[in-house]
């Protein structure tokens, strides 16, 4: 027998009762670390309250519709597919439009969350506190980055996101991903998986910090883009990585993974990688500037 961590944690907080759940908790925990960063940085800048208040308003809307969206969009499946016999094997969102609603479930993509982010970002940054849009994506970059990291923690007390097999010491059983009926499964016939999840919220943990190292100790946010830029080479080259050691999250992501050598993360992934690398050039190019 492999060794493995035998992982049966349960994200019900009550048996039973999907709702409230450990994921959400942590989902939570997140957003509230990443408020008191985010406070911290506007009480430097000596912005009001009241800006803060919304721009966590726009945060925590963006990041979910967004993410949401994203998994419905990007990952599907998009309809119902069924057997030989005519039986129901998966549910699709557009066959079942009130599926979208139920986050709780699982399914959030993050490059949907960070699509939303953006543009409710740039609207936070023109109309309420009137600042220029990478004075805001700098500034919003480490709590972000923390954010994730509580998210994806999240993916792992809810067994999903897992990866491939593997015999590495460090490797997990997840008995609610590959048991049908978790508690009559023994852990010998369950595969051992990559810990995707906890690699990506390590990555993201790890990029928290040198985010904000970037940001006080180096004084970047003199340089505007280079911070947010650093954030997105750190957060979507984790991403990349780490999907080498990840299932796909659907069908339509393993034909793309098959055809091209890369799956749906991936791609979606390498321009947001190529544009952190110019905003760092373009930044350190220029000179200091303490708003645009």
């Amino acid at each position: 027998m492999i060794a493995a961590i035998n992982w049966d944690v349960s994200s019900e907080l009550i048996d039973g009762y999907k709702t409230p759940n450990l994921y959400g908790i942590l989902f939570i925990t997140g957003l509230i670390l990443g408020y008191f960063v985010t406070k911290r940085i506007y009480k430097k800048e000596g912005m009001d309250d009241k800006s803060l208040d919304h721009l966590m308003i726009f945060m925590v809307l963006a990041t979910i519709i967004g993410a949401r969206l994203g998994h419905v969009i990007f990952y599907g499946p998009h309809f119902d597919s069924f057997d030989s016999e005519g039986i129901l094997l998966e549910r699709g969102y557009f066959s079942h439009p009130l599926d979208i609603f139920k986050v709780w479930e699982g399914g959030l993509a993050s490059h949907g969350a960070a699509i939303a982010i953006l543009l409710a970002l740039f609207y936070y940054s023109k109309k309420v506190i009137h600042k220029p849009f990478l004075w805001i994506l700098d500034r919003i970059s480490a709590p972000i980055a923390i954010g994730g990291t509580f998210i994806r923690l999240g993916n792992l007390v809810n067994h999903e996101m897992v990866g491939v097999e593997t015999d590495v010491p460090w490797g997990f059983r997840f008995l609610h991903h590959d048991c049908l009926y978790p508690y009559v499964c023994s852990w010998e016939a369950i595969p051992v998986r990559h810990p995707a999840q906890l690699y990506e919220a390590i990555c993201y943990f790890i990029a928290f910090f040198v985010l904000l190292f970037l940001f006080w100790k180096k004084e970047l946010w003199k340089k505007p883009g280079v911070v947010f830029g650093a954030f997105l080479i750190f957060i979507f080259g984790a991403r990349i990585l780490v999907e080498f050691f990840k299932l796909g999250q659907s069908e339509l992501d393993d034909s793309i993974a098959a055809m091209s050598g890369l799956n749906t993360g991936q791609w979606l992934s390498v321009p947001l990688v190529l544009t952190g690398i110019y905003l760092i050039f373009k930044g350190l190019k220029k000179g200091d500037s303490h708003q645009a």
